[in-house]
This record gives structure tokens, C-alpha cells and sequence, in this order.
């Protein structure tokens, strides 16, 4: 025969503020699109590009990730580019 463990004597905590919690936070993260702070220009080709170099200046690659997130070529040598980084290095 087996014996069962004997229950707790406490009884067990309610959950429904922590289900709270993780519904609000899961929700607020659904709004972020991720964590990475992302901006977007539109630039002649010379000035997109120091604009890029800017960028990896103040937001090294390593430390934040920083990268060119895409990029396109628009009609009179114009490019349309997104950065993304991180908010913060740790």
C-alpha cells in the first residue's frame, strides 16, 4: 500500500493577483514590439549613410546590438532605412 505525503497544514496562497500580473505585463509587451528602440529615415544616400555611422558611434554594436534593421533605395538616390538597438547597455 502506498502512502501519501501528509498535506500542509497552510492553505494555499490566492493566485488571482499574480494572474493579474502576467496578463497586464504579457499584454503591455504585445504593445512594445519587442525591446529594441528602432528609427526610421529618410535620407540622401551620403547623409543615410554618416547617419548610420552616428549610430554605431553612440550605440556600439556590441554593447547594443545596433544594427541597420532594413533598407531600401527610393527614387532620386534616396534611402529609406530602419536602426534598432538596444534601450540600454548592461
Amino acid at each position: 500500500m502506498v502512502s501519501k505525503a501528509p498535506r500542509s497544514q497552510f492553505p494555499k496562497p490566492p493566485l488571482e493577483g499574480l494572474r493579474k500580473q502576467l496578463k497586464e505585463s504579457r499584454r503591455d509587451a504585445g504593445q512594445q514590439r519587442g525591446a529594441f528602440v528602432r528609427e526610421s529615415f529618410r535620407l540622401p544616400r551620403l547623409a543615410a549613410r554618416e547617419k548610420a555611422r552616428e549610430w554605431f558611434e553612440q550605440f556600439p554594436k556590441a554593447a547594443y546590438w545596433t544594427e541597420i534593421e532594413s533598407w531600401q533605395e527610393r527614387p532620386g538616390d534616396i534611402i529609406e532605412f530602419t536602426m534598432r538597438r538596444l534601450p540600454n547597455a548592461d
